[in-house]
């Protein structure tokens, strides 16, 4: 998601940016994955290239008339495939992130992304305190 910023951060940096981003994306989606109710994930295919896959699903819904396609994008590391990117309705999920992240490093440091991280991680953590 940092794309080129990525290679100029130093590996402490960088393990703080992948706890953020993973706390962001845990927060942001999660609630909204276990809302869904009565919807079924399908599976429809999946393509291995090499060490990269993509694996197609679609959502199933009665409140929709059309269904949603739900695809993940895999890595093979040190054995396991691991899931870098989900896309759905084929919008995906890092080239949304990596535009808005590069969207804020040309008008500010880096320092202050991770801080708009950082309070965007804690203001939610506050929400889940308060229900």
């Amino acid at each position: 998601a940092l794309s080129r910023h990525w290679t100029a951060r130093t590996p402490q940096e960088q393990a703080e940016f992948v706890r953020l981003f993973t706390d962001l994306l845990e927060r942001t989606y999660i609630g909204r994955i276990e809302s869904y109710s009565g919807e079924k994930i399908v599976y429809t295919g999946e393509v291995i290239d090499g060490p990269y896959a993509t694996v197609r699903s679609k959502v199933v819904t009665t409140r929709r008339s059309a269904d949603t396609p739900l695809d993940y994008r895999l890595h093979l590391r040190e054995g396991r495939w691991k899931v870098y990117d989900v896309l759905i309705d084929h919008v995906s999920f890092v080239a949304t992130y990596r535009s808005e992240f590069a969207r804020i490093l040309q008008r500010e440091p880096y320092a202050a992304l991770v801080d708009r991280l950082r309070k965007h991680n804690d203001d939610a953590a506050a929400l889940v305190r308060m229900r």
